[in-house]
């Protein structure tokens, strides 16, 4: 059992021999984001789909070394003293009470939710670094004997960047960058300085930086980071507060850039996409160096991502069309909680010296990410029975597919809840929100009725795997939606002149293509291929949309509103499409349509309870 907890995004993975067993977010069941708590209820859950006990685990790996992280925020309170003191006080006595003593605490934890005794908890217990983990979840599942292994990350103990070279059951690190020089960190002072919340809104601008134009890329490169040509860097810290302060960005960063940071939820302006622009192009650059500075080293055709960064998927297409490497592979739960399942491989393989299977008749062992729980004809009955919903059960599946690609093809938002929960912060067609890619209004809809978000802010497409370089600049697997691709030239409108002198937020509801909801201003889209072995349904589902509609390209957004974790069990997914105004639901093979339910007695206001988000 691999575990990841108490700093941010808390996960558990259970793996038996080779096989990954179950991988979920604490997050998930407790309903609060990034929930960082001990994940009991991920435990009880990965328990519970192996049929057995914790008594029947051999071995629970920590992702982390909590005294070599302790070390380092000594070391930086020490050397930036005086300065730091209030986060100083913050943060110690947490750590004294809590973090410092892990094995303590975590003894203490499981105990409650199980008949072990201390010692035999203990016994059980291993710990991982940081980096380590991160690079065992890329590797151990990917589909390569051979990868060079990048992570990048904001920071673990003390790695924020490192490249290892795995082959076979083994990992070897070759390099590392260490904290307060990170690209992670770089980009999350960029995050906050645009006015969102570090993170966590990361994604947000990257989602951004097609609206903005790269005017600050010199600026960046002049003054904040000294990039070399194998891609390592140093930031220059008098730009930067998070060694010492509450905030990311200092007063010498302010001043470089013109402003103070922007308010939370103040009005965007060109500034703050151009800043987002930016960091983007400079990211993108670092990336690609390294990744060329780790083919020559390893002298490998693979590569793996992890870490925070490898989320940044706008990067990773471009990698991809760089052609540094033959394949790349991208943990899907590349953040913390994808930790947990590297903490388990790394015991397995690493430690204990375990052969490692490759499948060549499988994309790679994650099953799809498909790890989480999903719920039985009866649990899903007996919740709807008890809210009074309006329900038609349907048993066909060519059926259930067939009314549900009328209802996309009729330009109807539809909430999608099929199977086991998807690992990983990305929706993949089992917790989606779905609706029709050639439709010209959907992306607002969806942005301002549905999801209660910003309005600049893209959807991804879900395309059948056999038809994806018909439709983008694509001809590769990206079964994670984490790799951007441009919109195929065949399938995109050009802009008119007028069109083309607009600025900004101007450009948000220009159509760019015959499939416009999953259009970027940019013409690029985040590609999930969809493939017939690993999410049937999903597939038979979008292949009838194709066949009424000529269009094998859905669009797909997480299950959620804004500032709540993707849905997880029908009650979840009930209340989110009564409190929100998609039109039907299909939980499983049970459908309900928006206007034959009852009243709703929990609607709350979505919009104004997650405003500050």
């Amino acid at each position: 059992m691999g575990i990841s907890a108490y700093y941010h995004d808390s996960g558990v993975a259970l793996i038996r021999d080779e096989e990954i067993i179950a991988a979920v977010q604490e997050e998930r069941f407790t309903r609060k984001k990034h929930d960082p708590d001990f994940p009991s209820r991920s435990i009880q859950y990965c328990l519970q789909e192996a049929g057995i006990t914790l008594a029947d685990v051999d071995y629970i790996a920590f992702y982390d070394k909590p005294f070599l992280k302790f070390e380092r925020l000594l070391e930086t309170y020490l050397t930036e003293a005086p300065y730091g003191l209030r986060s100083f006080i913050m943060s110690v006595p947490v750590w004294l009470k809590d973090k410092l003593f892990l094995k303590e605490t975590l003894a203490r934890n499981f105990r409650e939710i199980s008949d072990l005794s201390k010692a035999e908890i203990t016994e059980k217990l291993m710990f991982g670094e940081h980096h380590q983990s991160h690079a065992a979840s890329a590797f151990y599942p990917s589909p390569f004997e051979e990868a060079a292994i990048l992570t990048v990350d904001g920071v673990g103990e003390w790695a924020t960047t490192s490249l290892a070279h795995g082959k076979d059951n083994n990992i070897r690190f070759l390099k590392e960058i260490h904290f307060p020089h990170s690209l992670g960190l770089l980009y999350s002072a960029f995050t906050y300085y645009t006015g969102f919340k570090v993170n966590s809104g990361e994604y947000k601008v990257m989602g951004l930086a097609p609206y903005g134009n790269p005017v600050y890329v010199d600026l960046i490169k002049d003054n904040l980071i000294d990039i070399r040509e194998d891609g390592s860097f140093r930031l220059d810290m008098k730009y930067f507060n998070y060694t010492s302060g509450l905030t990311m960005t200092s007063k010498k960063f302010h001043k470089l850039f013109g402003a103070p940071a922007r308010e939370r939820e103040g009005e965007l302006n060109q500034k703050d996409m151009d800043l987002a622009a930016s960091i983007q192009i400079v990211t993108e650059e670092i990336m690609s160096r390294m990744a060329r500075h780790a083919r020559e080293v390893t002298g490998c055709n693979n590569l793996c991502l992890a870490g925070g960064v490898a989320l940044n998927c706008v990067s990773n297409g471009k990698l991809l069309r760089e052609k540094i490497f033959d394949n790349i592979w991208i943990q899907p739960a590349a953040g913390d909680a994808g930790g947990a399942l590297g903490g388990a491989c790394s015991v397995y393989y690493q430690e204990l010296q375990n052969d490692r299977t490759i499948d060549p008749d499988q994309l790679d062992s994650m099953k799809g990410s498909y790890l989480g729980p999903e719920s039985s004809r009866e649990e899903i009955e007996a919740y709807l029975d008890s809210a009074n919903a309006v329900y038609h059960y349907i048993d066909d599946e060519d059926n259930l597919v067939d009314i549900v690609s009328d209802v996309l093809a009729d330009e109807k938002v539809v909430g999608w809840h099929h199977g086991r929960m998807e690992f990983g912060p990305r929706s993949l067609g089992h917790r989606s929100i779905i609706g029709d890619a050639r439709s010209t209004t959907m992306q607002s809809t969806m942005n301002l009725k549905i999801k209660y978000r910003e309005s600049f802010r893209p959807f991804a497409p879900s395309v059948l795997r056999e038809k994806v370089n018909e439709w983008f600049e694509l001809d590769d697997n990206s079964p994670y939606m984490l790799l951007v691709a441009p919109v195929h030239p065949d399938k995109q409108l050009k802009m008119t002149a007028e069109q083309q002198k607009l600025f900004g937020i101007e450009k948000l509801n220009i159509p760019r293509s015959k499939i416009p909801s999953v259009t970027h201003v940019d013409y690029s889209a985040r590609v999930q291929t969809v493939h017939k072995e690993t999410n049937p349904r999903y597939h038979k589902l979008i292949k009838r949309y194709e066949d009424k509609t000529g269009c094998p390209v859905i669009v797909n957004t997480s299950f959620n509103v804004r500032g709540e974790p993707i849905v997880c069990t029908p009650e979840d997914s009930y209340r989110c499409f009564m409190r929100t105004e998609m039109d039907t639901l299909v939980i499983n093979d049970f459908v309900l349509y928006k206007q034959e339910q009852p009243e709703f007695q929990d609607k709350g206001n979505w919009k104004e309870e997650f405003e500050m988000d």
